[in-house]
């Protein structure tokens, strides 16, 4: 079978789906996706097609996430669960360096990433665009990230076009989905229904053609194109949230003491939920510990939050020492400072932050609170890279009481 070229379009039936994950496994990778486990769906180590979540969805509210089970066989039925994939690309926690006492002195030694071949199958629209913002925070800008580079290289993405949405979605207006644009070796847009089910699979790399080589594909009927866009622009015609950009910059610049911020934080229980689910924070701390007869000593480094107070803790004590301080930090920079940063809003509209805060505090209704009710306080607005504009990854007095 000749190698499809960029951009080929054709159809798998389930059979030829199956040998996806084999194809891909022999090629030396391990094949993540999305699983059931502890009443979610998770990213785990596929083994076979029928380690996918068959014929499950979930259900999302502010504060609220059950399975749910559906009337089809659907493999991507599901929007997303409390994971990213940046638990595989920027792990919670990894061993930085080492050290062993040798006689009187240590010897210190680096922890080299092991290299990894991984292949991310079922990756969301906005999964990808988080992605991408990664590479842009962690590979391009002035300091590389040894960590994420040896795990970002050679990853295989078949991502997966959005067929529904949930109700905490909101990437349409986010511009980052439902459909998946570019950054992916395929890309799978399932058609579910009593006569068929198949699944249209686009090629976007040379790497994704000679897997698509592998499979037994044939070319769509122009109804199966026709049924795959519908579906995906049916999806964005479904999310009932919205964040609306317009001049989002200036008006969070311009209301730093907007009483919105006192009344989120009345709700806040500061516990980082937020942070931890979301795809593209990527706040850490590095702690070292030593074992009780000190002759073994190590460095992580651990994801962190802006929402611990212990975070902006510099000589003489933190600088945010309130929840409405950190509050404002937290959604100031993602939609304001890190525009300033890297040029993009790091926020992706997958709904994760919603969905999972237990205070059912909602980052659209905020924004809304704000423009609804704005109030301007500041004349000037900060300048790109000015530290009064403040920065997730940093600990500095941005946004403190």
């Amino acid at each position: 079978m000749s190698q499809p070229a960029i951009g080929t379009l054709a159809v798998l039936e389930l059979p030829a789906l199956a040998k996806l994950i084999p194809t891909l496994q022999r090629r030396g990778y391990q094949v993540l996706g999305p699983t059931l486990r502890d009443g979610a769906v998770i990213y785990d180590t596929l083994e076979k097609l029928e380690d996918l979540p068959i014929g499950w969805s979930d259900e999302q509210q502010a504060g609220q996430y059950r399975l749910k089970k559906r009337d089809d066989a659907k493999l991507f039925g599901y929007a997303l669960g409390p994971q990213s994939w940046k638990r595989y690309l920027y792990p919670p926690e990894v061993r930085l360096c080492t050290f062993e006492r040798q006689g009187d002195s240590f010897r210190a030694s680096d922890q080299p990433a092991a290299p990894l071949k991984q292949a991310f199958l079922g990756v969301r629209a906005c999964e990808l665009a988080a992605i991408r913002i990664l590479d842009r925070v962690l590979l391009a800008d002035r300091y590389v990230d040894k960590v994420y580079q040896g795990r970002r290289e050679g990853v295989f993405i078949v991502a997966v076009n959005c067929t529904g949405a949930s109700a905490t979605c909101f990437c349409s207006s986010m511009q980052t989905g439902p459909r998946v644009e570019d950054g992916f070796d395929l890309a799978l847009t399932e058609l579910s229904s009593p006569q068929q089910h198949v699944l249209v699979a686009e090629v976007g790399s040379s790497a994704g053609a000679e897997i698509l080589a592998e499979l037994e594909h044939r070319d769509p009927l122009p109804e199966e194109l026709q049924q795959a866009q519908a579906a995906v622009e049916a999806t964005a015609a479904q999310m009932v949230r919205r964040l609306d950009t317009t001049e989002l910059r200036r008006l969070l610049y311009g209301n730093f003491e907007h009483p919105e911020w006192d009344q989120v934080a009345a709700r806040c229980l500061s516990c980082a939920n937020c942070t931890m689910v979301c795809p593209t924070c990527f706040c850490t701390t590095v702690e070292d510990v030593s074992d009780v007869r000190g002759q073994h000593a190590e460095r992580r480094r651990k994801w962190d939050s802006c929402f611990t107070e212990s975070f902006s803790y510099i000589h003489g004590g933190s600088v945010r020492m309130s929840v409405k301080s950190r509050y404002r930090q937290w959604l100031t920079h993602k939609l304001a400072s890190w525009v300033d940063q890297f040029g993009t809003f790091g926020c992706v509209g997958c709904g994760r932050c919603i969905t999972w805060c237990p205070a059912r505090i909602d980052i659209t209704e905020e924004v809304e609170a704000i423009r609804g009710n704005h109030r301007s306080h500041s004349a000037a607005l900060p300048q790109p890279n000015n530290p009064a504009s403040g920065a997730c990854g940093q600990s500095g007095p941005a946004g403190g009481d």
